[in-house]
């Protein structure tokens, strides 16, 4: 449980405390966001405290009155405009006890964990509760009341098929979401596999988060212009040669060895590992049937992650694509180092954008870029330190 830090200022007054000090360029569409969050933040504190729930509150959620509930906020725009430091504030000074921050992918994967965990449980008869929904909502609501989450995106038809039932038991106990995205909620799951079961959720969505956009005219990733020689291309003889003097560099004296990391009744296998850095091709990772949950496994395991070959994407690469767009997520959520070698420059290797995937693809080849500049290595180096 985390301490409520004592804040007497807002999101708004932070921004322009660090514009007056040079750190930030001016910017009239970062502040209308912070307004949002300011807005929340006061009605969070003034909020009664929920009174304590045990975990199978779910049983008797229709007898007690639920917390009162703080309208949440959805914040969508183009890739580098701010949104996730604007996050990084809001969280930081939101009055709440319990509160998660994460990506929605891992937040996805580990639904996905507890509703197989109450179904074994169910099978080994110690539950008679058939449906997991109910009680897996109580317990992350027991653990967060406010959950901020980065980049909202649903790809994957099982999040979808699950995601309305899940919110409306959040959301009717007093949840609040705070949470970003690259597209409009109009646009999730777009082009997606029986999108009309998953329309509800954006439905329940919109009546529990404002929506708000973030249009600023800077793009700040360019102001990262450092980068380092980590991402090699095109695939030649040279890129194999410049990522072998990298791994050899990064791996002297250590024994490389391939590695399994234990998953539900299955392994993830590692080709190639030394300590805390592993070495893939772009075949080992998404050309297998790997999900968010066994890349968040790597990211969480490793330190560097190399991965050799990365193709030219396509529309008949759909699998991998997706597959690759969730690997960089994992890895950059993380703050995972990233050595690379591809077939072309970030914003060039996926042709055609269609559907969901062009979609992602943007926020993939932003992070991509992003993953080679100083100060995301500043901030790898930061955060194992402190581990």
């Amino acid at each position: 449980m985390q301490r409520v830090p004592d804040y007497n200022h807002s999101v708004v007054e932070q921004l322009n405390a660090l514009t007056a000090s040079g750190e930030l360029k001016a910017d009239a569409a970062q502040l209308g966001v912070a307004a949002h969050l300011d807005r929340i933040l006061s009605d969070l504190k003034l909020r009664k405290p929920a009174k304590k729930k045990s975990a199978l509150g779910w049983m008797f959620a229709r007898k007690a009155a639920a917390s009162p509930s703080v309208k949440g906020l959805y914040v969508h725009g183009s890739v580098g405009r701010g949104k996730t430091m604007l996050m990084d504030m809001f969280f930081q000074m939101a009055p709440v006890e319990k509160k998660r921050r994460c990506h929605f992918h891992e937040f996805m994967a580990d639904v996905h964990n507890r509703v197989h965990a109450h179904r074994q449980k169910l099978k080994n008869g110690e539950t008679k509760q058939a449906d997991p929904i109910p009680p897996v909502a109580a317990q992350l609501l027991a653990e967060a009341e406010l959950l901020c989450f980065d980049e909202f995106t649903v790809t994957d038809i099982a999040d979808a098929m699950i995601l309305a039932r899940l919110f409306t038991e959040l959301f009717a106990n007093g949840c609040t979401l705070v949470t970003t995205s690259n597209v409009v909620p109009d646009n999730l799951y777009k082009d997606g596999l029986n999108r009309g079961l998953f329309l509800p959720f954006i439905d329940l969505l919109k009546q529990n988060v404002e929506v708000v956009s973030l249009d600023s005219p800077i793009d700040y990733r360019m102001e990262k212009v450092k980068s380092l020689p980590v991402y090699v291309t095109p695939l030649d003889g040279a890129a194999d040669q410049a990522m072998d003097m990298a791994w050899h560099h990064l791996t002297a004296g250590q024994v490389v060895a391939p590695v399994e990391i234990e998953m539900k009744g299955r392994t993830v296998l590692v080709p190639r590992a030394a300590g805390r850095v592993a070495r893939f091709t772009f075949r080992d990772l998404c050309e297998k049937p790997l999900g968010a949950s066994d890349f968040l496994a790597i990211a969480d395991r490793f330190d560097t992650v190399f991965i050799d070959h990365i193709p030219l994407l396509s529309a008949d690469r759909r699998n991998e694509t997706k597959r690759f767009i969730i690997l960089i997520d994992a890895l950059y959520d993380h703050t995972v180092r990233l050595f690379a070698s591809a077939a072309a420059m970030p914003e060039d290797l996926l042709g055609t954008r269609k559907g969901t995937e062009g979609f992602e693809f943007d926020r993939t080849a932003s992070r991509l870029f992003e993953m080679r500049s100083a100060d995301y290595l500043a901030l790898h180096n930061e955060k194992r330190h402190a581990a």
